[in-house]
């Protein structure tokens, strides 16, 4: 192999790539590299954990065909170590591919590839639909954080995807929030759902282009497909809740207030908060407020009151105000509506204006 790849996109396609290798996979080491490729179609860098994979391409000059595994660590290391200016050579004899750039030169040792296992893709054609990239960027990156850490329910730990009537539907729940999120379609035709890991979907996020690309899947795999790169994750094999059942059909009380307000009472009020991180909501209609207490008995306590719009009947409710804050990262909306069906039941909380958006919170105990 003998290439000539330009540095920025060279430590570019190495910075995306190599999110995508098992680093501590010890049993089958290619799994922790980046494999080069060197073709007549072009350049291309690959690597997958075997849970997702990526194969990226990237403009350069081919000298000499040829395929080679390189650590990704290492790789990474010494891409990031380059300036962006001026182009970089790579070039494979025996065992070592040399990395020969304008000030010096770098040799590493290579990977045996044979064991390189292919990535596999959905099959058919009848599961597809054409989104601009960024808004699923967009969709992951703002719920991703809502499923669960834990795998010991591999569902809630998955993003749930539908697609039905013209719209994609994400929604991730920890059980104890839930944030749903839409996004209209071109294809107003194809129907379908799967779950898709949280985790794989965050590094999809990291990696997409902003272009149009083409989502497939089966009951396998899904993949996500720009003229440039092609992402392919694993699915869950598992059932997702049914959701809408914990969504309250009706309220009995609802605030709305500026966002702003709400996010500065809020972070004032948690610093008074107990190990609980308990902060307790009041609705007040008389007085059209709504206000924050928290009490920590080491620290002390904390009332926020809020100027709102007020409808319905007075109300108390307990919550955690971590998941309270996470509505500030999932729409940019001025104001907010916050709804509550009652004692005991969650609270559901929407962008004015966004109506792309629905987030549950559970409440704790009084």
């Amino acid at each position: 192999m003998n290439i000539s790849i330009e540095k920025k996109e060279f430590m570019n396609a190495v910075h995306i790539v190599s999110r995508f290798s098992d680093r501590k996979n010890t049993t089958l080491p290619v799994l922790s590299s980046i494999l080069i490729i060197a073709g007549d179609d072009g350049i291309k860098l690959r690597a997958t954990n075997l849970e997702i994979g990526i194969d990226l391409k990237l403009p350069g000059k081919v000298s000499l065909n040829g395929v080679v595994a390189i650590p990704a660590v290492v790789l990474q290391q010494i891409a990031g170590s380059f300036t962006q200016e001026g182009s970089i050579t790579l070039e494979h004899t025996g065992d070592l591919i040399t990395l020969t750039g304008e000030t010096g030169k770098s040799s590493i040792k290579t990977i045996p590839y044979d064991d390189f296992p292919s990535i596999p893709f959905p099959e058919g054609t009848g599961n597809r639909i054409i989104v601009p990239g960024i808004l699923i960027k967009n969709l992951f990156s703002i719920i991703t954080p809502c499923a669960s850490t834990s795998t010991i329910r591999p569902e809630l730990a998955s993003i749930y995807i539908s697609i039905e009537g013209g719209t994609l539907t994400a929604v991730a729940t920890d059980s104890f929030r839930l944030a749903e999120k839409k996004i209209p379609l071109t294809n107003k035709g194809i129907q379908g759902k799967f779950l898709i890991p949280a985790k794989n979907a965050a590094d999809i996020a990291q990696a997409l282009p902003d272009e149009e690309i083409i989502i497939s899947f089966d009951e396998h795999q899904c993949s996500f497909i720009s003229p440039t790169r092609t992402l392919v994750s694993r699915l869950t094999n598992a059932t997702y809740p049914d959701y809408r059942q914990i969504i309250p059909k009706e309220s009995i009380v609802e605030a709305i207030v500026l966002r702003k307000d709400f996010e500065t009472a809020l972070k004032r009020n948690t610093i008074f908060s107990d190990s609980f991180q308990k902060t307790q909501i009041t609705f007040d209609p008389k007085k059209n407020t709504l206000s924050l207490f928290a009490r920590n008995t080491d620290i002390g306590e904390s009332t926020e009151t809020l100027p709102a719009r007020v409808t319905g009947s007075a109300l108390d409710l307990s919550f955690n105000h971590r998941y309270l804050s996470t509505i500030f990262s999932l729409t940019p909306a001025e104001s907010l509506s916050i709804t509550a069906a009652g004692i005991g039941r969650p609270l559901i909380i929407r962008g004015i204006g966004d109506a792309s958006l629905m987030y549950l919170v559970s409440p704790m105990n009084q």
